[in-house]
């Protein structure tokens, strides 16, 4: 009940029905940012696509700006100069076969998984484990990569990977709520031109069609799509 009369409290000023400009939905939800932690601010954006048809799956990754002001412990599969490259540029875990073997048998120690293209033959095998949480490689997101210095640190430096939903829903963390209204309007910007571009060519009709932003524990604010870009 608490929290059913917090959540009510903090839709109050909000009309439901109404479209905000970007700047004062990011005003309106970080102003009901209560919680004892720094929430996450987060934005919600139905497509106009099918992803149960191959040719309309919008996925892709977009380093913030601002950053998320979250802290990403990121797992490299690789050997020799490209593992000690790693492990330079700041990779949490790195290995080989140790540790395929360590995430065959359960611990996962990382937040983003990214792989050298010559031991994806070893990661696949993985799949089972690491696709369900989301963290399996793929080149098209930038996860395989012979670039293990720039991954690493496109991880570390807030880059955030999106992927559409069955439902064509896209939801992706862009922030916290300390974060400066103009950071957050700057961060949800470069989230939806990189949307825009990752546009399928099976989308027909309006692409980006309702836009929301929340916070972890606050009240969703919708938003007028054509405010979220440029």
């Amino acid at each position: 009940m608490a929290i059913g009369k917090r959540l009510n409290k903090a839709r109050e000023g909000i009309d439901r029905e109404k479209l905000y400009p970007l700047a004062d939905a990011i005003k309106m939800v970080k102003e009901r940012a209560k919680a004892k932690f720094d929430e996450t601010i987060e934005v919600s954006i139905n497509l106009g696509v099918d992803p149960r048809h191959a040719d309309q799956m919008v996925r892709g990754v977009v380093t913030l700006p601002n950053g998320t002001g979250r802290t990403l412990r990121v797992g490299v599969f690789a050997r020799g100069a490209k593992a000690d490259e790693a492990k330079a540029a700041g990779a949490d875990v790195v290995g080989a076969e140790d540790l395929v073997e360590k995430v065959q048998n359960g611990s996962i120690d990382f937040d983003r998984c990214i792989a050298t293209p010559d031991m994806m033959p070893l990661v696949g095998r993985l799949g089972k484990v690491l696709g369900p949480r989301g963290l399996m490689p793929n080149p098209k997101i930038g996860t395989v990569t012979m670039d293990v210095t720039g991954a690493v640190k496109g991880a570390k430096g807030g880059s955030v990977e999106f992927r559409v939903e069955k439902a064509g829903i896209l939801q992706a963390g862009v922030g916290k709520a300390s974060f400066s209204e103009e950071k957050l309007v700057e961060n949800i910007k470069a989230l939806a031109d990189a949307v825009s571009k990752a546009k399928p060519a099976g989308s027909k009709g309006t692409y980006i069609q309702r836009v929301a932003v929340s916070s972890t524990m606050g009240p969703g604010v919708k938003v007028e799509p054509g405010t979220i870009l440029g």
